[in-house]
């Protein structure tokens, strides 16, 4: 089983399968962005190994992530092959929902129950000037589907100040008429993000005050910290929850579980630290391969850091949370 040497178990496996990405959010990239060359990006039979490995070492979930991952050819194929080798397995995906309608009933069919998608308004207009790209009647189609098929949807709103703040009572609405958890996540200034400042962050305390003014939110029992990175909130006679998720404001670093896989084999313990493991050398190394790789993931593990302790030093020198950004890293 996999473990630090602080006793967290790693359950918890997140994999981007690729960097690129159709739209360009604002607090996600800015400019121009040089992609990882394709054959630097693992190949879906490596991913395949190491989800193989990650299993067999205690890993009950894991996320596919990008950019957005179903940019990439042959991503609904390997979603599928997963289920069909793991049906057991817990595997979700986080999307920005503009390309995944087509697949929804395949990957549905095939086993696949949850996703996250990524939506930061409900106007269609804002959707433009946030992401660059006049999408949302596909992303609003593809949530509609979706819940039409079974699937349990959460939305993924980055909250900030001034940009997006006025809707929450239109995403308390869409939570209370819907069975969807609707999350915010704190505004993080990430590497290669231009137009973070603290003056957009919109901390999860005055997110959950303003929604305490519009609804009754009961708090899940049992939702903490310990739990996941979300504190959940029933509303008062709907069929949706509110979540809040807060990496600056609030740490869940003491209960953390998860790795994460960059889509260009690179092992990163902790989502606050720029130290990385490559291990795509090694997975194509034709004498060292997956065991050692599973290896490398272990001793890696031991020395998972607190990342609240380098986000403080962090913050002490500069704005960012970590110099690489989150196309790269996996979102």
């Amino acid at each position: 089983m996999l473990a630090d040497r602080r006793g967290r178990r790693i359950s918890y496996l997140r994999i981007s399968v690729t960097d690129r990405c159709n739209l360009r959010c604002r607090y996600c990239t800015s400019g121009v962005k040089r992609f990882i060359p394709h054959d630097d990006i693992l190949r879906y039979e490596e991913l395949q190994g190491v989800i193989d490995s990650a299993l067999a070492l205690g890993v009950s979930k894991v996320r596919l992530t990008g950019g957005e991952p179903f940019v990439r050819l042959g991503f609904p194929d390997f979603v599928k092959g997963i289920l069909e080798r793991h049906p057991g397995v817990d595997l979700r995906i986080t999307t920005n929902g503009t390309l995944v309608g087509p697949h929804l009933e395949s990957l549905y069919q095939a086993g696949l129950r949850r996703l996250n998608i990524s939506l930061d308004t409900l106007d269609r207009q804002r959707f433009a000037d946030i992401t660059g790209r006049d999408s949302f009647p596909e992303v609003w189609a593809a949530i509609q589907q979706a819940m039409d098929l079974g699937f349990g949807v959460k939305i993924n709103a980055v909250g900030m100040r001034g940009v997006n703040d006025e809707e929450l009572p239109d995403f308390l609405e869409l939570a209370r008429t819907y069975p969807i958890d609707v999350r915010y996540i704190e505004f993080m200034p990430m590497g290669g993000c231009g137009r973070w400042g603290e003056d957009a962050v919109w901390s999860s305390e005055e997110i959950l005050e303003r929604a305490g003014s519009l609804v009754t939110l009961q708090e899940e029992p049992g939702s903490s910290p310990t739990r996941g990175p979300a504190r959940l909130f029933r509303i008062a006679g709907g069929k949706g929850r509110l979540g809040l998720i807060s990496p600056l404001s609030g740490h869940i670093c003491a209960a953390c579980n998860r790795l994460r896989l960059t889509s260009d084999g690179r092992l990163r313990t902790c989502l606050f630290s720029d130290k990385e493991y490559r291990l795509r050398p090694i997975l194509r190394h034709p004498r060292l391969g997956l065991r050692y790789a599973a290896e490398v993931v272990r001793r890696a593990t031991l020395d998972k850091p607190l990342g609240e302790e380098l986000l403080r030093a962090r913050r002490a020198e500069n704005d960012l949370v970590c110099s690489k950004g989150m196309l790269s890293i996996g979102g």
